[in-house]
C-alpha cells in the first residue's frame, strides 16, 4: 500500500491535522507527518514534493492557513494527487486560506476540502488509494456502513423520545 504524506505549514496546525492522522490510522494506511513551509523552507518543500513518489507516497495532504500556498507549491513540484486543507485563522476565519487553496491555475490541480476538513482529506486520500486496493475499498465500505448504522440508531433514539 502507498503511504500518505501529511504536511502542515506550522506545528500549531497539529490539532486540526491530527484528525487526518486518526482517520488514516483507523484505515491502517501508513502515513508520515511533517512541518514544512512554502515561504520559510521552500527548498525542503520542493525536495520533498519532487521525491515523494520515489519514497512510496501515493497522495499528499497539505494543510495551511492564511496565504495557504503550501498545497499549490507542493502540487507544482509533483504529479501525485495533492489535497489541500485550508485552516481557519483569526483574521478571516479561514476564507483567505480556502480561496488561496482552491484557486489554482490550470494545469496544477489541488483537490480542496472544507476549512479545517482534515478528516475528509484523509478519507479522500484513502478513496484515491483504494482505486487499486480492494482491501482498502472494503475498509472504506465498512466505515460507511458503520456511519449509516450510527445514524439509524440515533434516528431510532430520537423517534422514541418524547419532546
Amino acid at each position: 500500500m502507498k503511504n500518505v504524506a501529511i504536511i502542515m505549514g506550522s506545528a500549531s496546525d497539529l490539532p486540526v491535522v491530527r484528525k487526518a492522522a486518526e482517520k488514516l490510522e483507523a484505515l491502517d494506511i501508513p502515513f508520515e507527518m511533517r512541518v514544512m513551509s512554502a515561504h520559510r523552507t521552500p527548498a525542503e518543500v520542493t525536495e520533498f514534493a519532487a521525491g515523494a513518489r520515489d519514497r512510496g507516497f501515493g497522495v499528499i495532504i497539505a494543510a495551511a492557513g492564511k496565504a495557504a500556498h503550501l498545497a499549490g507549491f507542493i502540487a507544482a513540484n509533483t504529479t501525485l494527487p495533492v489535497i489541500g486543507v485550508p485552516l481557519k485563522s483569526d483574521a478571516l476565519d479561514g476564507m483567505d486560506a480556502l480561496l488561496a487553496t482552491v484557486q489554482m491555475p490550470s494545469g496544477v490541480p489541488v483537490a480542496t476540502v472544507a476549512i479545517d476538513g482534515a478528516a475528509n482529506a484523509a478519507l479522500l486520500a484513502a478513496e484515491m488509494l483504494a482505486l487499486s486496493d480492494a482491501e482498502l475499498t472494503e475498509k472504506l465500505n465498512a466505515m460507511r456502513r458503520e456511519m449509516a448504522d450510527s445514524v439509524r440508531k440515533k434516528d431510532e433514539e430520537v423517534g422514541k423520545s418524547t419532546l
